[in-house]
């Protein structure tokens, strides 16, 4: 994911190098880099979720304080992390804005390709699953115990369709009104916001919902759960998308 951000002073160094973002294609860096920055991008986003998660249950009975610093952390976590890695693999942490991306440049547009999606896809996962582990390592917890947090009630299925329709229309609505360069800030807002505005708690990411069954903690979710997340996540990308596709219609010359 690609967005050009240069201030006066950038522009005289030569060796400036244009800043990748959610929704556009990064510098072609070798796709085992790529596969790289994608795992342990996830990896350590799923340990801010978790850990976050379990430091506040452990400092305050308070379930809205505990959101709460559960949510500040994941946001500036997610920040740091798409700033930090959007140059390499283009910070997708995430299947379905991988998958978004694939289908927007199936026709060879900008986007990653069908065979980088299947390397994307699996480090993400790989890296949900370690990333829970380590959270749960850091704080003393068993390594693996799979969460007990139920997630199935229908309310819970629409916040997920919400939640991720509104991060693809974010992401590549940024894409195609050329506004990258923000979307380390908007990505991030946007899903501090949605912890709270959805009943979900806005996890919107298929990665980030297998690594979170690992711990039984604040932040889990119960493996029985995971498939109506996966499948109402997949159903809020393709609803983003048609979003993208009304909202940010092509300008028309207006002599025509």
């Amino acid at each position: 994911m690609t967005a050009t951000h240069e201030s006066a002073a950038e522009s005289a160094i030569p060796s400036a190098e244009p800043q990748p973002a959610p929704g556009a294609t990064p510098p072609r860096r070798p796709l085992a880099a790529r596969a790289a920055a994608e795992l342990v991008g996830t990896a350590a986003l799923v340990a801010v979720v978790i850990g976050s998660g379990i430091q506040a249950t452990e400092l305050t009975r308070d379930v809205g304080v505990q959101l709460l610093a559960n949510s500040l952390a994941t946001v500036f976590g997610l920040g740091v992390l798409i700033l930090l890695l959007g140059p390499v693999s283009g910070a997708h942490f995430n299947p379905v804005v991988t998958l978004a991306e694939w289908w927007t440049g199936r026709r060879g547009g900008a986007g990653v390709t069908i065979r980088e999606a299947a390397v994307y896809v699996p480090a993400q996962i790989v890296g949900a699953i370690a990333g829970a582990i380590l959270a749960d390592a850091m704080f003393g917890e068993p390594l693996v115990e799979w969460s007990t947090h139920d997630r199935s009630a229908g309310h819970l299925l629409l916040g997920e369709v919400v939640a991720t329709a509104g991060l693809i229309l974010l992401i590549f609505g940024l894409a195609r009104t050329d506004q990258l360069r923000f979307a380390a800030v908007a990505v991030a807002s946007y899903i501090g916001a949605a912890y709270w505005f959805t009943s979900s708690t806005s996890f919107a990411n298929p990665a980030v919902t297998i690594g979170r069954t690992f711990s039984d903690t604040f932040a889990g979710i119960a493996p029985g759960s995971v498939a109506g997340f996966i499948g109402m996540q997949l159903i809020g990308g393709v609803v983003g998308l048609a979003l993208v596709a009304l909202i940010f219609l092509p300008g028309r010359d207006s002599a025509q």
